[in-house]
């Protein structure tokens, strides 16, 4: 969000909020739920899940600082679609639902607001559509990487990102087997344990994600 409304705007936004820590783990917003509230992401990665009716749970995305999470329940006045939780440490600006709406109304950014929630629904969309899925869960892990903001030069360090492979099975709408075979053949880029995933080459995961974004139409 800060990339669309500028840092002058985002810096506005964070003057209305209350800062708030979270724990790994812990619950930021409940699917559900009314919105009260909006969150501006300062620091850490969450992750965005929804509950489908049948019982299976998705993992729509992932989200980082200067993100904004929970701003569509708010300005539909409907509940909250999806719940969102920390993957690691977050700091979040907690903005209610009054502030918000007058930031927005303020700043002229309701046009601004619809093309970010467009092109985050896009960006979830592309994680589960088909077409080569080494691709795809690469992309996933570069995208982690970036919100991470880690820059990792080739076989200097590792980059270790706190995920599991059924959170890429949910977040790709496949089998944890079908992760872990593919995880398997990027076993010279990534390395895997029970509850991390360490990429260890990211330059070069970065190329076989641009490589299938290219072959897409």
């Amino acid at each position: 969000m800060r990339d669309f409304i500028g840092d002058e705007a985002w810096a506005d936004l964070l003057t209305r909020s209350t800062r708030r820590r979270h724990r790994a783990g812990a619950l930021l917003l409940r699917q559900g739920e009314p919105g009260t509230h909006v969150l501006a992401m300062l620091s850490g990665v969450a992750k965005v899940m929804r509950h489908e009716p049948d019982g299976n749970l998705t993992l729509l995305a992932f989200r980082g600082p200067g993100e904004l999470l929970g701003e569509v329940a708010v300005l539909d006045d409907g509940v909250r679609s999806a719940s969102v939780e920390a993957m690691s440490q977050c700091d979040v600006g907690v903005v209610d639902k009054p502030a918000f709406l007058r930031f927005a109304t303020e700043s002229e950014l309701f046009p601004l607001l619809v093309k970010y929630a467009l092109s985050r629904l896009r960006e979830s969309d592309q994680a589960r559509a088909g077409g080569d899925l080494v691709g795809r869960l690469a992309a996933t892990l570069v995208r982690l990487a970036d919100i991470v903001g880690e820059t990792v030069p080739c076989g200097a360090c590792s980059l270790e990102l706190a995920l599991t492979r059924d959170d890429l099975a949910q977040h790709l709408r496949v089998s944890r087997n079908t992760v872990s075979s593919v995880l398997t053949g990027l076993s010279e880029y990534v390395q895997v344990s029970r509850k991390r995933i360490v990429i260890d080459d990211l330059p070069a995961l970065r190329r076989v994600a641009l490589a299938d974004a290219s072959r897409r139409p």
